[in-house]
């Protein structure tokens, strides 16, 4: 080890974690924690000047700090943005929760109260929640957080967590998978799956397939399919249930969104799986009827995840806590039974 000014370089067997317990916190700008916070979550020295009212060479120059007093080059160019290193990455996550809660003890005074509340959200979820979570949450808000914004967002196919970091959105609703450390979630609801088609289907009505009762296998496999995918793929969950009995059946179509499932079936003779509880609440007018699907189907597990430094936030807290509220309805239960 050896000093040069006041900063302190380590030998790189020793974990850099130490530098920053044993700096001498008399002498180290904590401003400067501040600008390697929004460097963290913009990768570009001018959005953080940007973010924090700072012009890109005062920034810059904090950057040149920064690295002096920590003993590591923290950010490299790379194309037109900056890099953290492997360092700096370790940091992001108790920086910002040491911010998070600087800023608390600053405001402990203030209780939340989402009356005068004026927070922005941004949550990520497929159309299933712009029918069966936004009407009620609109609801929810009018009357007790009537000053805040929140948007619905497109999900970013196969890449749930990177969701939180990089397209700013505070809350991803999505079936539930595995997650890294710095991402938190909790489970909102289970979904079994029905099949839809068309009022009157001719094939059904001649099978004598009412609505509510089970669609024969070989019915089901014959019957061309439309697909929920964002990603546009052929197979999903319903695919590996009838693989699983020795049966496929015959996709012809796929669509992004669910809106767009239920309209081609009923506006076709085509049929499609969808969560039961979507399947029921758009049926009455979406001109569809609701049946039982052949084969056992894993039921969905929905949970919602968000960034670990939001976590304490009052504001997200209480979001957080409304959506677990009004999706219980729809529970149908961690342990759903396939049927």
């Amino acid at each position: 080890m050896r000093r040069i000014g006041e900063s302190v370089v380590y030998n790189k067997s020793i974990d850099r974690i130490e530098l920053i317990r044993m700096a001498n916190i008399t002498n180290f700008d904590l401003n400067l924690l501040r600008v390697l916070d929004a460097l963290l979550q913009h990768h570009s020295t001018v959005r953080a000047g940007e973010h924090l009212g700072l012009s890109q060479p005062a920034v810059s120059a904090a950057l040149g700090r920064l690295r002096s007093a920590l003993g590591d080059e923290l950010f490299f160019r790379r194309g037109q943005g900056l890099e953290p290193t492997h360092f700096a990455l370790s940091l992001e996550t108790p920086l910002r929760e040491t911010l998070d809660r600087v800023e608390a003890l600053i405001h402990g005074a203030k209780v939340f109260d989402p009356q005068t509340a004026q927070a922005r959200f941004r949550i990520s979820g497929s159309d299933f929640f712009a029918e069966m979570l936004m009407p009620r949450l609109a609801d929810r808000l009018s009357l007790q957080a009537p000053l805040m914004l929140v948007h619905l967002v497109d999900l970013v196919p196969d890449s749930y967590a990177d969701t939180l970091d990089r397209y700013d959105v505070d809350v991803a609703l999505v079936p539930e998978m595995d997650l890294p450390d710095r991402i938190e979630s909790q489970r909102i609801f289970g979904s079994s799956f029905s099949v839809i088609a068309r009022r009157d289907h001719p094939r059904l009505a001649r099978a004598g397939v009412a609505p509510g009762a089970v669609v024969p296998i070989d019915l089901f496999c014959d019957i061309g399919h439309v697909l929920f995918s964002p990603e546009g793929k052929v197979a999903a969950m319903g695919d590996a249930a009838l693989a699983r009995v020795g049966r496929a059946r015959r996709v012809v179509m796929t669509m992004a969104v669910f809106s767009g499932v239920y309209r081609a079936v009923a506006g076709s003779d085509l049929i499609a799986l969808l969560p039961t509880q979507l399947a029921e609440h758009i049926a009455p007018h979406a001109g569809i009827d609701v049946f039982r699907p052949p084969m056992p189907i894993e039921p969905a597990q929905i949970c919602m995840i968000w960034h670990r430094r939001n976590t304490a936030s009052p504001a997200h807290s209480w979001l957080r806590d409304q959506i677990v509220d009004l999706m219980a309805p729809l529970d149908e239960g961690p342990d759903l039974p396939a049927p």
